[in-house]
């Protein structure tokens, strides 16, 4: 059994061990994969690997000795699954392994944005704490989560560990999830898209890119939102229009964006978001947690274990 890693360095830069995976046949490790590569370095490889390297229909195609897809992350929206599954090739990937750490970054978000802790931590440091005439400065409005409603889209997981979090501040919870007709939340009351966002202080986007849902934060739903609301995802970058939401923070139309995720990874240098006003950006890594990657990296050995005893588990493409 011959097993390929297209794109392991995020995974595992080095503080952790391909061994039990190792255990289960010749591994090959890349640390990254250009997609003009990606057939070339896959051939011959029964078991291959990835996370974030696309893997496309003519890619599997030229694969024949293929019989497994393992995604190292929770969304697949990388590999052709339908291609796949003509095939009969599992498509697996890892559901649950970075549920609080994302949940975390949630608020390591909303946090800044309330307090901008950075900020007045470097205007310290620049002297304006020593020059001040007065026992204590703000540079920004500081703004206390208790009492302020968080709607949340998309009560999954993550979803609901958010909530969790939420309601430990004290704030109110409202959700949107058409995929359900009671809230599993305690205290959580589901309600519609539009009234979430006309109603909260903070959204919080936590469902999976869908084509129905590419771009449904757009100008418009922007709109309905209060003037001192904050936005924040850690799910797609593709769930926003990017354009829209950079105008709405440069008009004041919103309060500010916390984002660890865009529609382009890298993202391209004229990404308006870049240069919007109030709008942090962090590079993807609410999952990338040690305790989160090592988790995964155990969840990527359970599934590809239970592949080769004929039980396979946490398949996506309905094999």
């Amino acid at each position: 059994m011959r097993i390929v890693v297209l794109d392991g360095y995020t995974l595992n830069p080095g503080d952790l061990s391909w061994e039990k995976i190792q255990s289960l046949g010749g591994l090959t490790v890349h640390d990254r994969m250009s997609v003009d590569k990606t057939v070339e370095q896959a051939k011959g490889f029964d078991i291959l690997l990835t996370n974030k390297a696309p893997v496309t229909r003519e890619m599997i195609d030229q694969l024949p000795d293929l019989r497994y897809i393992g995604v190292l992350a929770t969304g697949y929206n990388i590999v052709d699954v339908k291609a796949a599954a003509e095939r009969g090739i599992p498509v697996t990937n890892i559901p649950v392994y970075g549920t609080y750490s994302v949940a975390q970054m949630v608020f390591s978000h909303l946090l800044n944005l309330c307090q901008h802790t950075a900020e007045h931590s470097a205007s310290v440091f620049q002297g304006k704490w020593t020059a001040s005439p007065d026992f204590c400065f703000w540079d920004f409005p500081l703004i206390e989560l208790y009492g302020l409603t968080m709607g949340i889209i998309g009560l999954g997981r993550i979803g609901t560990a958010t909530a969790g979090m939420a309601k430990a501040f004290g704030m109110n919870v409202i959700a949107y999830d058409p995929s359900l007709k009671n809230s599993p939340v305690p205290g959580v009351t589901l309600t519609s898209l539009e009234t979430v966002f006309q109603t909260s202080d903070v959204v919080s986007l936590h469902c999976p890119l869908t084509e129905s849902n590419r771009e449904f934060v757009n100008a418009a739903l922007i709109k309905q939102m209060k003037p001192g609301a904050f936005l924040i995802n850690t799910s797609r970058g593709q769930l926003i229009n990017e354009s829209d939401l950079a105008d709405a923070l440069n008009n004041g139309t919103i309060a500010g964006a916390g984002l660890d995720v865009l529609s382009v990874e890298p993202p391209d240098p004229k990404n308006p978001l870049l240069s919007a006003r109030n709008c942090t950006i962090t590079p993807h890594i609410s999952w990338a947690t040690r305790a989160a990657r090592k988790r995964l990296m155990e969840m990527t050995y359970d599934n590809l274990k239970a592949f080769l005893e004929g039980h396979p588990i946490n398949i996506v493409n309905g094999l």
